[in-house]
């Protein structure tokens, strides 16, 4: 059987610049993905010897596999609740990697302390809708990663049953790539891949539950597991945030129209209209966004947390 990575529950990266990774007292910056940094305790600190990370979420966006030099006030805060809150709603389904939210003040509200795993190399997706890289998938041969479905379907169909459709987890900068389940089970073995099969669905059931009692439609989203010191299976890094998930309001949607989300698709569509002046295969950077859509995609984010928590994100 092929082993988990070893890694942290983020893509390792590579540092990040000062002025994007804050020092930390009692934590070393050791990695960067595309929005979060990751630390280890040092020996001086109150976690020295344990074997914990520190995982701070930052305001970075990212999109087209590029990391915007534009950043969204507060996502950093909305990914860090967030994530807390639905670990809460889906401990009994799988145990997760939290440890603790006391964190030094100069990253509070957007930090939490993990268990370190080893993180499989698989991210794990889940869809109950149709669209995005699906929708295209499913228009070339009617079925997505392997999963063969129905004729008829369009943008915004809701599918038969909730289906697992991986990815292999690419390099900073990269795409991921849609994967089988069989490619998936040569990864990592057939018992690791049934298991992460297995898991995901569960999970995507439980949230499109919770998130249906709240008005709104859980459309896909990806989870990432990983094992811990015993073997257990362990959700790690951010889970069912606007970052990782395809959120839609119940009332506004239709199937064979797109529907409008709580997420970064507002700063999708900006980077690819002519208001942007950006073309996505020039390989050039992305343009700084212009303070409308920080606007609009940071009411967004906080919108999303309100709505499925049913309250207000502190901010103080």
């Amino acid at each position: 059987m092929t082993q988990p990575a070893s890694s942290a529950s983020v893509n390792p990266g590579a540092p990040a610049p000062a002025s994007q990774a804050p020092a930390v007292p009692g934590w070393e910056h050791r990695s960067s993905g595309k929005v979060r940094d990751v630390y280890v305790p040092t020996a001086e600190g109150p976690w020295a010897g344990q074997d914990v990370l520190l995982v701070v979420a930052s305001d970075r966006i990212s999109a087209y596999d590029h990391i915007l030099s534009t950043p969204i006030p507060d996502k950093g805060r909305v990914l860090t609740a967030l994530s807390a809150w639905w670990f809460e709603q889906l401990a009994d389904v799988v145990p997760n990697h939290l440890v603790s939210l006391d964190v030094p003040d100069q990253v509070a509200g957007r930090a939490m302390i993990c268990r370190r795993l080893d993180m499989y190399p698989v991210e794990c997706v889940a869809r109950g809708y149709l669209t995005g890289s699906g929708l295209a998938e499913y228009q070339e041969n009617r079925s997505v990663c392997g999963v063969p479905l129905p004729e008829g379907l369009t943008e915004a169909s809701r599918l038969p049953e909730p289906i697992f459709t991986p990815a292999a987890k690419a390099e900073l900068g990269e795409h991921d790539e849609n994967v089988t389940f069989e490619r998936v089970t040569h990864m990592v073995g057939e018992t690791a891949a049934t298991a992460l099969r297995g898991t995901t669905l569960a999970l995507y059931t439980r949230a499109a539950q919770v998130a249906g009692e709240r008005g709104i439609i859980l459309a896909d989203t990806k989870f990432e597991l990983g094992t811990d010191a015993s073997g257990s299976l362990v959700l790690g890094d951010e889970v069912l945030t606007p970052d990782s998930s395809r959120f839609w309001p119940a009332d506004a949607w239709e199937p064979g129209r797109v529907t409008p989300s709580f997420d970064k698709q507002y700063v999708r569509d900006w980077l690819t209209s002519s208001a942007s002046g950006w073309d996505r295969g020039s390989g050039q950077e992305p343009p700084a966004l212009p303070d409308v859509v920080v606007e609009r995609t940071r009411a967004r984010y906080l919108e999303a947390y309100e709505r499925l928590t049913g309250r207000p994100l502190e901010l103080s």
